[in-house]
């Protein structure tokens, strides 16, 4: 995106990463702390991009954890449901008059193949604590599958606008996104991963795809895989009430950065 004239601003969980980040591209770019698991980190770093007074073409929410072998939390919520997914929430609602004030804004975020992996009711929303219960693939795939039907919801609340929502499946990547895994299959993962696993730059093309075609413009509450529109496994990614609920209940565990 830097190569073809985008000015990136590039977030990371501290001003370190962010600028090793930045510079590792040619073209202009912006460097701006977000610690994901501090609400405050989040909001300081929509107010440092709001500062820049410039329109958000393409706004990308791609950051990570997966699979914490033991349960951790924030503000007394599963780790990964904050990083995952509301950390992002609070980011697109702050910076969506930004988007809204571009020529044609877009938002795309990253979901994972596992939000099929969800608990059956698709978000336990009286256990988002994970005291009731704590399996790390679940839990992993909550927090996919929130951010997918977030995507969808934003959708909605979108029509009218220029503004469009989609959601992108990037695949298995070599990142190391899958650092908490147990040791053995760590190892395994650098042994044969080769023969299935996509490269950095394969794995983003979706991303990039769906944040800059043209011909996407219009399309918005889909999800997107190897760059053609999908229809999402399972009940969950349909069920509207599912996606308003979520909303709400996020927008109550959030206010006081919204």
């Amino acid at each position: 995106l830097a190569m073809r004239g985008a000015h990136i601003i590039g977030l990371a969980s501290n001003m370190e990463k962010a600028k090793k980040a930045c510079d590792s591209v040619e073209g202009k770019t912006t460097p701006v702390a977000c610690e994901l698991t501090d609400f405050n980190s989040v909001v300081a770093a929509a107010e440092t991009v709001k500062a820049l007074n410039k329109p958000i073409d393409v706004l990308i929410c791609n950051a990570g954890i997966m699979e914490l072998p033991k349960l951790e939390q924030v503000y007394g919520i599963e780790k990964q449901f904050v990083v995952n997914y509301l950390g992002h929430f609070i980011l697109v609602n702050r910076l969506l008059d930004r988007v809204k004030a571009a020529d044609q804004g877009r938002i795309v975020v990253l979901s994972s193949g596992r939000y099929k992996s969800a608990p059956p009711e698709g978000i336990q929303f009286d256990n988002l604590s994970g005291e009731k219960g704590y399996n790390p693939l679940a839990a992993y795939g909550q927090s996919k599958l929130a951010i997918a039907l977030f995507s969808q919801e934003l959708s909605r609340r979108l029509e009218g606008t220029a503004v469009t929502s989609n959601s992108v499946l990037p695949g298995i990547i070599m990142t190391n996104l899958g650092r908490h895994y147990p040791t053995w299959k760590i190892l395994l993962s650098k042994l044969i991963g080769w023969t299935f696993m996509r490269s950095v730059e394969e794995g983003i093309a979706t991303t990039c795809y769906v944040a800059t075609n043209p011909e996407l413009a219009k399309v918005s509450g889909q999800m997107f895989l190897n760059c053609k529109p999908i229809t999402p496994e399972g009940s969950h990614m349909s069920d509207r009430a599912l996606a308003t609920k979520l909303w709400n209940v996020s927008v109550e565990l959030t206010k006081d950065y919204l």
